[in-house]
């Protein structure tokens, strides 16, 4: 179907936008392994190019860039611009959200009004549970809770059958734990008889152009059904479109969870029109081919379905089981075609063939609806919609039937994917199909294949989407994270930079970066790194602008415009992950790629790219923003979900076959799986009372503190001033610890007061307690999901052996700070964090004062732009959290600078807002 405008609510835009260009500094989220370097890594740079001396240099003089054009935020500095457009963008996505219901008053209800208590999922399931002997057993037809719990070892987490057979075949196992069974054997005997709440598979046969081909699939109806029938997601089902806004009167439109994009209103509206009541079930597929073996080249193909009734915080964890593996599709390679046009052509339709069998029922069920009942036993008339496709660039060409090197969405020539100014229509899903039918009719074979070949389609034959009702493949291909953006356009960049700049300067600075929780260190570099993971692009993205910054270009070009493109990147890729998007902050999306295509032509006058003819940055920048408004935010989408399926669904279920015709055993093991999986929740309800996962607001999660600390210091025995001097390098500890208690026992006494009171005041005690670590937590953490960790750690510890000390440098609040900005904070060197024993407290502070001296106490060096660190203590809890510098190495970084000495050694610093996503939300 092909929604207008209006059904989708597109509106043209208004008004510049140019005042909500974020201006940002650098870098991406990830974490160094454990916080602590290898002596190897840290004393191994390896080789790198000699520093040119100072009389032989080139004339270094660079054109001023200005602090628009920086990674800006010298250390403790607010950046250029007040931010505003920033702050109102980030506080909209904190904000209270107002909601705007589908305006029916049947769509979306139950057939009927529910009377009394609905039987659950649950009862149903505890109802065909078989008994053997006591009918109380609660893990029957387990013997007793020690024989179920070995067979969920043995299931889910032990070794192979013959491994566990092997196991319980040892004289006086099985009869010391009273096990029911004495082989895997039996065992599957048993877990066959649980109840099965998802549909098993059966081996179907697909004939195309003559030869047969098996695939091992699903009933979809039945899949639908277990989906939307589990009891575990009842509490969280959702059966209408909703609009969101962030303010009362509805001016500012919120996208996060499928149901508020647009997609879903439109639909729901045009079957409304014809068949009010409904419920929609939007239909999601994923498929990707991928490896099951390191050697011989075995490949799998799952196609995977999920629903978006669910929330995408099930659908995005394997764990809650809201994904189905619906097929193993054929993997053959058609090798006895030797025509390669014709055997992709097969391969293609052999593809759509599988598909279209897979999903046949939908094409009458979408139009009409079936009643489907809920894990709460609600039942409602539920219309399944093809509505998503996930798959990388392959896959969707393969999904659409769009010719390789064209967009998958649009019309645009190939020669036109990398102009800003260019804009295609969609490709036209009543045209395409009109040409399709073409396949069956009485024209010659050259005429349909001319019609396709004009609009950049491949002849494909009954394509699976032909005959699914209100569906649109090309409005089906959503943003993917991992493909498309990290790597596809990041990856393309950094292959780029590394072409244009000096490799052994890239790989020196990378070796000089200081270490933080959130940032992982290539101690190597990153031009030696080959075959990169999505990870690995997004760990380089954190640091990629503060490599280039000073770099010396060559030819004598100023490197403003590559630091201006790279960074306008940067801003796209942390914009796209954002959880939730409001209509400014997609605005923002735009402006960064709108930036990056104003300053591209560095690359070309480097020589390293003569066009910028790239489907995957031609989607982001003319889809993006447009599919995230249709569907939701990139992480109801992404791709990194589908290759973590293939672990359990693939990967794993190979590995417990033994190779041979591995489908039916692979299927089977699959089927066993589930229903250990299934009874494990149904024990757990049983004995609870509820189902075990438990959801709630990530933003009013409960916490008293986000500092958590150990409870037992680091150092068993107290550490004295001296050592704090000698070994951490709080060389003015005792002064400032004076002035601390001053400050504390006089609040209101003038400066020149309390400098007296702290020269003449004597501290009885000369040891505290020392921590090496601290972790903090902030209620906004889940807002940037994939932020590193759920916990921002600060590291500080001395040098042990061979091992240098770290001090890592933290974002400190001085009172006035607020959630989003710079302005309030400082930055500071952490070099002690300490407690005073409870012994010396009496000692040093007034007893009416004693009781509200902060537990955890830090001593810390503030980074000023112009002079020398000034130490101070200052409480722990006015710490925010870490935050990565990034040193301004000039042309050529200092050969003497090392990752462990360069917060000592080099005097100005960018502020890292790339460090991980929440930094990114948080610093402007």
């Amino acid at each position: 179907m092909d929604y207008t405008k209006d059904e989708l609510g597109l509106e043209e835009d208004d008004g510049d936008d140019s005042e909500l260009r974020p201006s940002l500094s650098s870098s991406e989220w990830g974490r160094s392994d454990d916080g602590y370097l290898s002596p190897d890594e840290l004393e191994e740079p390896g080789w790198e190019a000699p520093v040119v001396p100072e009389d032989n240099r080139e004339d270094e003089e660079m054109e001023d860039i200005n602090m628009e054009d920086e990674p800006n935020n010298v250390a403790g500095q607010p950046m250029a611009g007040d931010g505003s457009a920033r702050i109102r963008i980030e506080n909209a996505l904190r904000q209270r959200i107002y909601v705007e219901q589908f305006p029916s008053k049947v769509a979306g209800q139950p057939i009927e009004a529910p009377s009394g208590a609905m039987p659950s999922e649950y009862a149903e399931y505890q109802a065909r549970v078989p008994h053997t002997g006591d009918a109380s057993n609660l893990f029957s037809p387990f013997r007793s809770e020690l024989d179920w719990k070995v067979a969920h070892w043995a299931k889910l987490r032990g070794p192979g059958s013959t491994a566990v057979s092997e196991l319980l075949e040892i004289p006086g196992v099985q009869e010391k734990l009273g096990l029911s069974y004495k082989n895997a054997r039996e065992l599957n005997k048993l877990v066959d008889v649980l109840p099965a709440t998802r549909p098993r598979f059966v081996r179907d046969e697909i004939v195309v152009a003559d030869e047969a081909f098996d695939v091992y699939m699903r009933d979809v109806v039945e899949c639908l059904k277990a989906l939307f029938g589990d009891a575990e997601f009842a509490r969280y089902l959702v059966f209408l479109p909703e609009r969101h806004y962030a303010d009362p009167d509805h001016t500012l439109r919120l996208y996060h969870d499928m149901h508020t994009g647009k997609w879903w209103w439109a639909v729901q509206k045009a079957v409304e029109a014809d068949s009010p009541g409904a419920t929609i079930m939007p239909i999601i597929i994923s498929s990707d081919k991928t490896q099951v073996t390191l050697f011989r080249n075995k490949t799998a193909y799952p196609v995977y379905l999920t629903i978006g009734n669910l929330p995408k915080d099930i659908r995005g964890r394997p764990s809650q089981r809201g994904q189905i593996l619906i097929a193993y599709l054929p993997t053959t390679k058609l090798d006895h075609i030797t025509n390669k046009a014709a055997r992709r052509r097969m391969l293609g339709n052999l593809f759509h063939a599988c598909v279209k069998r897979i999903l046949a029922p939908l094409e009458t069920l979408g139009k009409t609806g079936l009643p489907m009942t809920s894990g709460d036993g609600i039942t409602r008339r539920i219309h399944p919609i093809f509505a998503a496709y996930i798959g990388d660039y392959p896959e969707q060409l393969l999904v659409t039937g769009v010719k390789t090197g064209l967009c998958a969405v649009c019309s645009v020539p190939h020669d036109e994917l990398g102009s800003l100014d260019s804009t295609y229509p969609r490709r036209n899903i009543h045209e395409i199909r009109g040409i399709l039918k073409m396949a069956d009719g009485p024209g010659p074979p050259s005429e349909y294949a001319k019609q396709c070949r004009d609009r950049g389609m491949k002849p494909i034959y009954h394509p699976f989407w032909m005959d699914l009702p209100y569906s649109n493949p090309f409005l089906s291909i959503t943003p993917d994270i991992l493909h498309q953006v990290l790597q596809g356009v990041v990856k393309h960049v950094v292959a780029w930079i590394k072409k244009a700049c000096s490799t052994a300067e890239i790989d020196a600075r990378c070796r000089r970066l200081p270490p933080n929780h959130n940032v992982r260190l290539f101690l190597k570099g990153i031009t030696p790194l080959s075959r990169l993971t999505g990870q690995e692009h997004a760990d380089i993205c954190r640091i990629l602008l503060g490599l280039i910054v000073d770099m010396r270009l060559p030819n004598g070009l100023s490197s403003a415009p590559l630091v201006r493109a790279v960074r306008a990147l940067l801003d796209f890729v942390y914009l796209a992950q954002y959880p939730i998007h409001s209509d400014e902050s997609l605005r923002s999306l735009e402006d960064a790629l709108q930036r990056f295509h104003e300053n591209k032509h560095i690359f070309v006058d480097l020589g390293v790219r003569q066009d910028f003819d790239i489907p995957k940055l031609h989607y982001c920048t003319k889809h993006f923003r447009q599919q995230i408004e249709f569907f939701g935010t990139t992480d109801n989408f992404n791709t990194e979900y589908t290759e973590r399926l293939h672990i359990d669904f693939a990967k794993e279920a190979y590995r417990a076959s033994n190779k041979k015709n591995e489908y039916p055993q692979m299927t089977l093991w699959l089927e066993r799986k589930e229903k250990v999986l299934r009874h494990a929740q149904y024990i757990s309800w049983v004995q609870n009372g509820r189902p075990p996962f438990e959801t709630m607001n990530p933003l009013h999660r409960h916490h008293t503190s986000h500092i958590k600390m150990a409870r037992h210091p680091s150092r068993k025995a107290a550490v004295t001033f001296e050592q704090l001097g000698t070994q951490y390098g709080a060389t003015q500890f005792r002064e400032c610890l004076s002035r601390f208690i001053a400050e504390h026992n006089h609040p209101e006494a003038s400066t020149a007061e309390l400098n007296y009171i702290a020269s003449t005041q004597p501290i009885l005690f000369h040891k505290v307690r020392v921590f090496h670590k601290a972790r903090f937590w902030e209620h906004d953490f889940p807002l940037y999901r994939h932020a590193s960790d759920q916990y921002d750690v600060i590291h500080v510890r001395p040098a042990r052996g061979n091992v240098p000390g770290r001090f890592d440098t933290a974002l400190i609040n001085d009172g006035t700070g607020g959630a989003v900005g710079i302005k309030g904070y400082r930055v500071g060197h952490v070099r002690v964090i300490f407690t005073i024993p409870q012994r010396d407290l009496a000692s040093a502070f007034s007893p009416e004062k004693v009781d509200s001296v902060p537990e955890h106490l830090a001593y810390i060096e503030w980074f000023t732009p112009f002079r020398q660190p000034d130490p101070d203590h200052v409480p722990l809890s006015r710490i925010r959290r870490s935050i990565h510098l990034l040193p301004r190495y000039g042309a050529q970084a200092p050969r003497e600078w090392t990752s462990a000495n360069v917060l000592d050694h080099c005097r100005t610093f960018y502020a890292n807002s790339f460090g991980d996503r929440h930094m990114y939300g948080i610093l402007f």
